[in-house]
């Protein structure tokens, strides 16, 4: 890893150098938080865990030959290599903003309430036609997950595409100042996070922080049809490029036609350009990810052609918007997470089915005070929709089994309490070849459902 000595690290994150002199100027291979992925010339960071403590694998690491650990406690006994610090964590984010610098090359930070992960895979997916770019796997975007993506880039990467993901005030300023953007992009603003946010207008002044270490000659890429993005006219002297449906925006989509589940189709307008796409995935907030993708491709130098090809190159995410066809049913596998906004997006995408409709929801988290009546307005949005079946697991969610029973009496609602109940008795509740949404907040397991579907 470029330029990340041992010597050089400990100053970096203001930690202590404690080892064998001869190996102060050695550089890492990789940095690791898992002990069982230690290898010879790596570092280990032991991370103390809700259910383990990353310092009592130490010997283990050093076993495997691990140029240096990352510790807080004092390692009398060791015969390794190892920097003492305050935090690990800190030391990490430290470590991190450190690395970047050294790689300098261009960072696109995308955060927003919902399609973040599904923003960034296409924003990768264009970018990628022309440059060799490392983007965030899973669920890597927060204060511990960001530094790991960020260890993963190497000297022939040519750009990285960062998921930053909060859920507090502060949060995203941290981020920032490892990441250092030279492009932000926001997808929208949304009812997320409210039980620490308070509002939208709290949410919008969270996600803003991304903007705190834009780079000066820096882009930013926002969603003009979101009413609290839109009023953002100028950032540091920097004029946003907005995308979104209406003709207004600098970067715009008409011509829509969906194509059931095989995704949507739309043609593309901005900067002097248009050009027809067939998106592989559905839903209108798909649309949303191309402009964006569209937008960023833009300011990096890439053709109509390429940005067209990446956007067609577009592979799904499991437990985002994974359509698995099994012998029986059409699963759409949407049980990462979950909010107002992306549960109405979902429920609105699974009315493209060709057979029968189920919607197997699940609580949605982080709502405040108002996590009730939120449920409740999912439900009276899912009353409107052409749907067969809803299942609702959750305390929460008989808030939302009301408002569709309030909306649409005679839709079919059934409601189990707990995972386990639903889990029992959902495959009595289905039909040949339905087609079946799984959605519900992570903390709700739901994979759980999708795990037992594909296997009946």
């Amino acid at each position: 890893m470029k330029n990340m000595t041992l010597e050089r690290m400990a100053q970096a994150c203001k930690g202590i150098y404690r080892g064998r002199e001869e190996d102060r100027a050695k550089e890492i291979t990789e940095i690791t938080t898992d002990s069982r992925k230690a290898r010879p010339g790596c570092l280990f960071a032991a991370i103390k865990g809700e259910r383990a403590d990353g310092h009592d694998f130490i010997p283990s690491v050093f076993e495997k030959e691990a140029l240096c650990v990352i510790s807080e406690h004092e390692l009398p006994q060791m015969r390794g290599n190892y920097i003492q610090v305050e935090s690990t964590l800190e030391a990490l984010k430290a470590l991190a903003k450190y690395y970047l610098e050294q790689l300098q090359i261009p960072v696109v930070g995308i955060t927003g309430s919902v399609g973040k992960t599904s923003t960034k895979e296409m924003v990768w997916a264009v970018l990628s036609q022309k440059y060799r770019t490392l983007k965030t796997l899973g669920n890597f975007n927060n204060e511990l997950g960001l530094p790991l993506t960020v260890f993963r880039l190497r000297d022939e990467d040519e750009m990285a595409v960062l998921e930053m993901g909060i859920s507090n005030f502060g949060e995203m300023h941290r981020l920032a100042e490892i990441a250092k953007p030279d492009t932000c992009i926001i997808t929208n603003i949304g009812a997320c996070h409210l039980e620490f946010l308070g509002d939208r207008d709290g949410v919008l002044r969270a996600k803003s922080e991304i903007f705190d270490f834009l780079k000066e000659d820096g882009h930013v890429i926002l969603n003009g049809d979101d009413d609290k993005l839109s009023e953002i006219q100028e950032v540091k002297g920097i004029r946003p490029v907005f995308f979104g449906l209406d003709g207004e925006n600098q970067i715009y989509a008409d011509h829509i036609r969906k194509r059931g589940l095989k995704g949507i189709s739309c043609r593309i307008h901005g900067s002097g350009l248009s050009f027809d796409v067939k998106i592989p995935m559905p839903g209108l907030h798909m649309v949303y990810n191309a402009l964006a993708g569209t937008a960023a491709g833009l300011v990096y130098g890439l053709s109509p052609e390429e940005i067209r090809r990446g956007i067609e190159s577009l592979q799904p995410v499991s437990g985002r918007f994974h359509i698995i066809e099994t012998e029986h049913f059409t699963i759409i596998d949407d049980c990462y997470n979950a909010n107002p906004a992306s549960m109405k997006a979902s429920l609105e995408v699974l009315q493209d089915g060709v057979e029968r409709k189920v919607a197997v929801l699940g609580d949605m988290g982080e709502l405040g005070p108002e996590e009730k009546e939120l449920h409740r307005q999912v439900g009276e949005y899912a009353g409107t929709l052409a749907l067969d079946l809803c299942v609702c697991t959750g305390p929460l969610c008989a808030s939302l089994a009301e408002g569709i029973r309030s909306s649409n009496p005679s839709m079919e609602v059934v409601c189990f309490p707990q995972l386990q109940e639903l889990l029992k008795q959902l495959p009595g509740l289905l039909q040949e070849k339905d087609t079946i949404l799984v959605k519900a907040s992570h903390f709700m397991h739901f994979e759980k459902v999708v795990e037992k579907l594909t296997c009946i």
